[in-house]
């Protein structure tokens, strides 16, 4: 019996430590930089094929740049409150505009174009976080969050849903509405997962992508939610909220990134080899080195 016990201890003991030299792979906690911490809010990182990194400072109406030259610069004022970001194949910046409930495409030479604007007639809770798939497709998540510079103090529409606005369409459809409060949302590159966070339950799932768009087969994917999340190139996942926790695509932790800030709002991988992790977080905005690769 002893035997035994000394060696499920073992296991459990090597199982941790192989985690843990897993993540202590993927970075050195000591290398955390802090880039700016002038912002009131940050949101929406996303990074362009360039390996530039955008944001964007929620609460001030603006999207920022951090560039791979290492320069930091505002991008665009007045953004429509915007939220989460992501870009599309041609380079524009999609993004979830807050201010009026609608989803932005911004081009190169920052002209702003409406893709979507209501549901059914009525105004969506608020287009949070965003993805695009390979046919240039938008899933978003709508959670109910009132903000002080709206006129309704109540939902249009019943729910909180995940929606999915097929391109070059002005009519979105709703691909989930068995979550409480979606907030992250991430795809795999394949297009056959989507990961959505579920504030309200505290949950990530993990659904499959269909052919015609629509998701099926909801699975639990972690015991933890998400403002936003990313992928790199072997499949880990990366969550954010009091800092950044680094899962297997089986769902096993591997690795924590300590951020100094009270909340961690969202995530990419930026830079000219895709491997910095920038960490838009309060106040802030941080990178880290890594030894991974994101997808997008």
């Amino acid at each position: 019996m002893k035997k035994y016990f000394f060696f499920l201890a073992f296991s459990v003991l090597s199982t941790i430590s192989f985690a843990q030299s897993e993540g202590q792979n993927l970075f050195v906690q000591d290398s955390l930089k802090l880039i700016s911490s002038q912002f009131k809010f940050t949101e929406g990182a996303s990074v362009d094929k360039q390996g530039n990194v955008f944001f964007t400072d929620q609460p001030n109406d603006k999207i920022w740049k951090y560039g791979i030259d290492g320069k930091l610069s505002l991008y665009m004022d007045k953004s429509g409150r915007a939220n989460g970001t992501y870009f599309d194949k041609k380079g524009n910046l999609i993004v979830c505009a807050d201010e009026n409930n609608q989803i932005w495409s911004i081009d190169k030479n920052k002209k702003i174009k409406v893709l979507f604007s209501d549901y059914e007639g009525k105004k969506v809770n608020g287009p949070n976080d965003i993805w695009l798939d390979a046919k240039g497709g938008i899933y978003f998540t709508d959670p109910y969050y009132q903000r002080d510079y709206w006129t309704r103090k109540s939902p249009e529409i019943q729910g909180q849903k995940v929606y999915y606005l097929p391109k070059g369409k002005k009519e979105a459809i709703i691909v989930s509405d068995d979550v409480i409060k979606p907030n992250g949302i991430v795809g795999t590159p394949d297009g056959k997962f989507l990961y959505v966070a579920d504030m309200g339950a505290n949950k990530t799932y993990r659904y499959s992508i269909g052919a015609d768009a629509r998701l099926a087969d909801r699975q639990l994917f972690l015991n933890q939610h998400s403002d936003g999340m990313t992928l790199d190139s072997n499949g880990n996942i990366y969550v954010t909220g009091k800092g950044v926790n680094i899962y297997k695509p089986t769902g096993e932790k591997i690795g924590h990134v300590d951020i100094p800030e009270e909340w961690c709002g969202n995530i990419c991988f930026g830079g000219k080899d895709k491997n910095m992790l920038f960490i838009t977080a309060s106040k802030s905005l941080y990178v880290i080195p890594t030894n991974a690769k994101g997808v997008e």
